[in-house]
């Protein structure tokens, strides 16, 4: 049997409003809706990638907001995670 302290609760709901890249941490909405209009509003502007400001880059960025929320896009984005790390792994 697992028993959750206070302190440990309040560090695991501060903690599931952030993306963790590496050492660096970005802040997500606290809002459900906003974290998915935001993860949908990122991948729009990747599909406008030729544009000057908007770039390909937002589009993995999306699709890991999204994943914070949707178990079908988290299943997809650690499928890919392990891929390409398998095949970085192949290259070195």
């Amino acid at each position: 049997m697992v028993l959750f302290l206070p302190d440990q609760c309040s560090v695991e709901k501060q903690m599931s409003n952030r993306i963790r890249f590496g050492s660096r941490q970005i802040h997500l909405p606290k809002n459900r809706l906003l974290r998915i209009a935001l993860g949908i509003v990122l991948l729009l502007g990747g599909i406008l990638g030729f544009l000057p400001i908007v770039g390909f880059w937002m589009v993995p960025l999306g699709f890991i907001v999204l994943s914070h929320d949707l178990p079908s896009v988290r299943r997809w984005r650690r499928r890919m995670t392990v891929r390409w790390g398998a095949r970085w792994r192949r290259r070195n």
